[in-house]
């Protein structure tokens, strides 16, 4: 039997996924902007349909920014 080679050209370049991953409170993160971005959703969609789905998420799958934290982040993009 012979498998299909799937195509990578809907893959997302490393490099594009590398320079939106931000280390906060001691984790790997990505602003949900971001993830919309590389799934080509709205923002409000996404959020939606994590929050729609969260047993399918482990517990610390996301978490809210503090106000520090957004300020922060913000300086730097």
């Amino acid at each position: 039997m012979n498998k299909k080679i799937k195509s990578t050209k809907n893959l997302i370049p490393v490099d594009r996924i590398e320079n939106k991953i931000l280390y906060l409170r001691g984790q790997k993160v990505m602003i949900d902007y971001d993830l919309a971005v590389l799934y080509d959703v709205p923002v409000k969609r996404l959020n939606e349909q994590v929050k729609r789905n969260l047993e399918r998420f482990p517990d610390d799958f996301m978490f809210q920014l503090t106000k520090n934290e957004a300020n922060l982040i913000s300086q730097f993009a």
